[in-house]
Parts: C-alpha cells; structure tokens; sequence
C-alpha cells in the first residue's frame, strides 16, 4: 500500500512517497481502509522536528483518520467489517490503512462524511478541552480566540457560544476569515495582521481585558495575547504556530492572579472517563446540528507537501482534509 512520510526533517519537500506492506491486526486491532485524513498542525511541526515530543525517524505523520473496517483481529468484538469509524491514533494516518486498537474507534454517526468525521476528534477534543478543561470557561465569561476561521478556532467558536460565553472576540488575518468566524457565533471580529490588534482586544472589554484566551502562534502573540487577560484571566496554550517560545516574567502574573496553562492532547487521551464523557457530548452537538464541522479542502493523498504549504501559509478556512 502506499503512505507517505519523512526520512529527515525540513520543508514540505520531505514529504515522499513510499511502498509498504500492508498492516496485519493483532488480536485486539482491526485494519481500517482509509478514506479521510485530518491534517494538523502538529504534522507540520513533527516534518520540521519542532514538535513538543521529539519525533523518530522515519516518520509517517497522521494522527487522525476515517474509514471502513477491513479486517478485525480475533479478540475484536466492538467493530466488525464493513462499520464506517474514525479513530485519533499517535501516527501513521498518510497511508491507505491503518491497523487501529479497537479501543481508540469511534463510531460515524449516520449523515457524518468521513471528511467531517477527521475534522471531530484532534480538533473538536482540543477545543472542548482548551475551553472548559483548562480554560474553566464559564457562562457569561468572555474568551479571545486566535485563529478562529482555522480547524480548532472555528469549533472553538461554537463551542464557547455552546457553553455560555458572553463575549466571544474572534481574530483571523482576512476580512474572509473574520467573517466566517462570525457566521459561527464570534460576538467581536479582530484582525491580528493590523498593528495594535491588542489594544482593541481590550476596548471591546472596557479595558477589563477576556476571562479566557487561546493561544497557538507563540512569540509575539503571546506576549500581546497575555496583556489581553483580565484579572484571574486564563491563557491556555496548545501550539506555537510561529515556531518562536515566548520568554516572559512569570511574576507579572501576580499583579492581577492571572494563570498561562499549557494543553496537550495525549494527556487527556490517558484519561478514559474524561475523553469519553467529552467525545459523547461533542457527538450530542453534532447530532442535533449544533456544532458544524468546516472542512476547508479535501486533497489527493500525493499532494500532501501543498497541503502542508497552504496550512502553514494560513490560507485555509477549516479542516483540510487528504484522501487516498
């Protein structure tokens, strides 16, 4: 079968194709054909080697995939041929299978596209988690976030609306952008390319500053992000898009009991009952088509390289989306 990956870290030009044999489950796994691959971040920072965990090589990136059961193992009894399933798996999702521990499938709700489907567990997860988990969004509260018209910003969006958030302000580079963030549920448009976007952050609260702020460029951004925050305000962090680590003076956060949080998936993923519990109620949204699932490309498998160029060149509103 074919997958692609990288034998050494770099640009999107790393990005080869390769041959491989196809996957055998074991007894507690099944083989998923692949129909849909999310694209993240995170597979753009594990090519560049400046991911948060170090990255072996070589590497098929992947963390996210859709399909159809192919084969079970002998022990499987959750699944069988045939179910359509997605599944958020370490690695390996550039390929045309994928062998999956049962355990980690999640059923594809009827009316779902396998594309919308990819776009549910790293991003949607990562949202909810960001806003409720960490950030402790509550109802009434206002939040600032950063790239609101990308795969997690869009459903964070929602989400805050979901949860009660008084005052959503929503950041994006393009009037495009901005209103599609908008059509989601932002209360408040900010363009970050503008200089002094920060400062109107803080007009568009009377000067108090948001309760709770998403913050995934590092940098620059951060340190602007972190003048944004109200007292008791929170920053959760979960990327640093820029490539840059902020530096910044831990004690500034005394003067108004303010906290920086750091999010990382994988984390909750080793909590069974929390991913559960959470999984359950993103799918109740999409059900009742609260939540709506923004899929801002589908590509060839062999165009993964452009695929990476047009995320990290943020020209993309939404999830993008590879099929083999």
């Amino acid at each position: 079968m074919k997958t692609i990956g990288f034998e050494q870290f770099g640009g999107p030009e790393v990005l080869a194709v390769k041959q491989v044999e196809r996957p055998q489950p074991k007894e507690q796994e099944v083989v998923v054909e692949v129909k849909a691959i999310g694209v993240n971040y995170a597979d753009t920072a594990r090519r560049e080697g400046k991911y948060v965990v170090p990255t072996n090589l070589p590497y098929i990136p992947g963390s996210e995939v859709a399909g159809v059961v192919a084969e079970t193992g002998s022990a499987v009894t959750s699944v069988q041929k045939g179910d359509h399933v997605v599944a958020l798996i370490e690695s390996g999702g550039y390929a045309e299978a994928v062998a999956i521990d049962e355990r980690l499938l999640i059923p594809v709700p009827d009316g779902v596209s396998f594309e919308q489907a990819v776009a549910l567990p790293l991003q949607g997860l990562s949202a909810y988690h960001i806003l409720k988990t960490m950030g402790r969004l509550a109802p009434g509260e206002s939040v600032l976030i950063h790239a609101a018209a990308g795969g997690v910003g869009a459903i964070a969006v929602q989400l805050a609306k979901l949860f009660g958030a008084g005052q959503i302000i929503a950041t994006a580079s393009t009037e495009e952008k901005l209103e599609h963030a908008r059509q989601m549920g932002a209360t408040d448009l900010v363009n970050y390319t503008e200089a002094g976007w920060e400062g109107k952050v803080r007009e568009l609260t009377d000067g108090k500053g948001v309760d709770v702020a998403l913050e995934m460029v590092g940098g620059e951004v951060f340190n602007k992000t972190l003048t944004c925050l109200a007292p008791f305000g929170r920053l959760v962090i979960f990327g640093a898009a820029s490539g840059e680590q902020a530096v910044f003076a831990p004690a500034q956060l005394m003067k108004r009991n303010q906290s920086v949080i750091g999010f990382f998936l994988p984390q909750i993923m080793r909590n069974p009952a929390l991913l559960q519990s959470s999984l359950q109620e993103l799918l109740g949204y999409m059900k009742e088509d609260s939540l709506e699932l923004t899929i801002g490309g589908t590509y060839p498998l062999a165009q993964a390289a452009d695929v990476h160029r047009l995320l990290q060149g943020r020209k993309t509103i939404g999830k993008l989306v590879l099929t083999p």
